[in-house]
C-alpha cells in the first residue's frame, strides 16, 4: 500500500514558518492573514502536484471544470485553517466561533466512561477541536497521528502549547495499540483520521465522490477489537472567524467474527464514507487531503 504522502518533502522553510507564527501572535490573525493571499497564489502558480489533485477534486464535487479561482479559494480555506491552528493551539480558542452540533452525542458516550474513537478526515479541521476540547472542555483527547509529513509545521506549532505533544501516539509502533488501550480504558478520547492509508494496513473499497477509493479498516478494527464506541466528528471551516464542529456516533460497539472481519467492518466503513461525502459536499472547499487516494486497481489486499 503506498505511503508516498509520507516521504514527499515538506514544503514549508521552519524558519519561515517560525517568523509567520510570530508576527500572528504580536500583530493579531487580522493583519497576517494578508499574507495567505500571495502564499496561495504561489501555490496555485507553482505547485502543479497539489493542483492537480485540487482540480480532481473540485471537477467532482462541483460537477463541472474548476476555475483557477476555485483553485484559489481552495488553498485560501486550507491556509487560513493552518494559520488558525497557531492561535487554537496558544490558547487562544475563544477568539473563534464555534458552533457545535450534535454534542449530547458525544456527552452521552463520555457518560459510560468507556472511553472513544473519534473518528475524524482531512475535511475541514481537527485543530478546532482539539482545542476546544482540551481548553475549553478540559477533554482528554489523544491523537494518533504522523508527525513527520509536516514536521517542521508541527515542531513550530506544538512549541506553542508543549503539552499538546504529549498526547500524539505515533501510529505503527509496538507500543502504539498499548497506549491506544491505557488511554481508553481511563475513559479519555482517541481521533484517528479514517481516509488515508498507513502502511500496509488492510483495506476496504468504497465509492467516495463517484469513483473507488481505498479507505482503511484499522480504526475500525481498533474499535472492534477493544469494544469502544465511534463518534464522527467534522470540523468545518466556514469562512473568517467562523467554524462548525458535528458530531455523529457511528457506533457503539463493532462485533467482530475473526474469520469475517472485513465483511463485518464494510457496513461501518461504508457508513462513515457517505457521511464524509456529505459533508465534503455541505463544505467543499474544506477537502485538505492534497495527496493521491489510492484505488483499488492494481492494488492486492494488505493485512494487519
Amino acid at each position: 500500500m503506498s505511503t508516498r504522502w509520507l516521504t514527499q518533502p515538506e514544503r514549508g522553510n521552519r524558519a519561515l514558518i517560525r517568523l509567520i507564527t510570530w508576527m500572528t501572535l504580536r500583530l493579531g490573525r487580522p493583519v497576517t492573514r494578508c499574507f495567505l493571499y500571495p502564499i496561495c497564489l504561489y501555490f496555485v502558480l507553482f505547485s502543479g502536484g497539489t493542483q492537480r489533485i485540487s482540480r480532481d477534486y473540485l471537477r467532482r464535487i462541483l460537477g463541472r471544470p474548476p476555475h483557477w479561482r476555485d483553485v484559489f479559494r481552495h488553498y485560501h480555506a486550507f491556509a487560513s485553517t493552518i494559520h488558525d491552528r497557531v492561535y487554537l493551539l496558544s490558547g487562544r480558542h475563544g477568539y473563534f466561533d464555534i458552533h457545535i452540533e450534535g454534542a449530547t452525542t458525544l456527552q452521552t458516550v463520555l457518560q459510560q466512561k468507556r472511553g472513544c474513537i473519534l473518528l475524524g478526515s482531512h475535511l475541514g479541521s481537527f485543530e478546532v477541536l482539539r482545542a476546544h476540547g482540551l481548553f475549553a472542555q478540559q477533554l482528554p483527547i489523544s491523537v494518533v497521528m504522523h508527525e513527520a509529513a509536516a514536521s517542521n509545521l508541527n515542531a513550530v506549532l506544538h512549541s506553542l502549547h508543549p503539552e499538546i505533544r504529549e498526547r500524539i501516539i505515533p501510529p505503527g509502533t509496538a507500543n502504539t495499540m498499548l497506549a491506544v488501550k491505557e488511554r481508553l480504558d481511563r475513559g479519555e478520547l482517541i481521533g484517528i483520521l479514517g481516509d488515508r492509508v498507513l502502511g500496509d494496513e488492510r483495506t476496504t473499497t468504497c465509492e467516495f465522490l463517484g469513483e473507488p477509493r481505498l479507505f482503511p479498516e484499522g480504526p475500525f478494527l481498533l474499535a472492534g477489537l477493544l469494544q469502544v464506541p465511534i463518534v464522527m466528528f467534522f470540523g468545518l471551516y466556514q469562512g473568517g472567524k467562523q467554524y462548525d464542529i458535528h458530531f455523529e456516533l457511528l457506533t457503539s460497539s463493532i462485533s467482530l467474527n475473526r474469520d469475517r472481519r472485513s465483511e463485518e467492518l464494510r457496513p461501518w466503513i461504508e457508513r462513515y464514507v457517505s457521511r464524509l461525502e456529505h459533508y465534503c459536499r455541505l463544505s467543499p472547499y474544506n477537502w485538505f487531503n492534497f495527496y493521491d487516494m489510492p484505488d483499488d486497481v492494481g492494488s492486492s489486499p494488505s493485512h494487519v
